[in-house]
């Protein structure tokens, strides 16, 4: 079964090249394309794509009220919402992702980044453009956010992947930094935002810099 997405954005140029680009791709479809907010929430309550790419700055509500909208902790059974914008203001970066959303997307990223970040919301997994990862964690760690503690210690294991995780890595890379297959990092990221019920590995390193478990370089 193909990813089904819905597109949402207030210029139908930007919504045709989206589609364009993914469309191309063999395991994704796009199912529909909204203009506004509301109309943006009215598909998705109504087809319940699996992913949801919402522009920030829409009519009558911008994309971080439709985020919360449609994916919100809240909620007892939230989209997955991939926000994509030319504007990576914190204000936006932070609102999404309290928002509920699982992936911050530039556009001009490029497409092998969007198809990325749909792929990954699609498995569960969330995804921030590369260029403003640090910069927004990094900012995280002077918050004065409440903490979050686990439901039981995290092993010396789990903070290791907790670390590398926060500073930007990937799967692949933490498992070629730590020398521990693949499948051992995904069972450890399992296992640590059960501890913390947290649901990404945004979320996940964002506790990390709130936590204070990574310095700023």
């Amino acid at each position: 079964m193909p990813i089904k997405v819905l597109v949402a954005d207030d210029q139908a140029m930007i919504r045709g090249g989206l589609r364009l680009i993914l469309e191309d791709q063999p395991d994704i479809e796009v199912v529909a394309e909204a203009a506004d907010g509301p109309e943006t929430i009215a598909l998705a309550r109504r087809l319940r794509p699996d992913v949801c790419l919402v522009d920030i700055r829409m009519p009558h509500l911008d994309g971080i009220e439709v985020t919360r909208a449609l994916a919100g902790p809240d909620l007892p059974d939230p989209l997955r919402v991939v926000v994509v914008t030319t504007f990576d203001l914190d204000e936006y970066v932070y609102g999404a992702l309290r928002g509920g959303a699982v992936g911050f997307i530039l556009k001009d990223a490029g497409p092998g980044l969007l198809v990325e970040a749909v792929r990954a919301a699609h498995n569960g997994d969330a995804l921030i453009s590369p260029s403003i990862t640090l910069r927004l964690l990094s900012h995280l760690a002077a918050s004065k956010a409440p903490r979050r503690s686990p439901s039981s210690p995290l092993s010396d294991r789990e903070l290791e992947v907790v670390r590398a995780l926060a500073r930007g890595r990937t799967n692949q890379e933490i498992a070629a930094e730590l020398f521990i297959s693949l499948s051992t990092v995904k069972s450890h990221l399992s296992g640590i935002q059960s501890k913390l019920q947290l649901r990404n590995r945004v979320e996940v390193a964002a506790w990390a810099w709130e936590n204070h478990f990574v310095k700023a370089v």
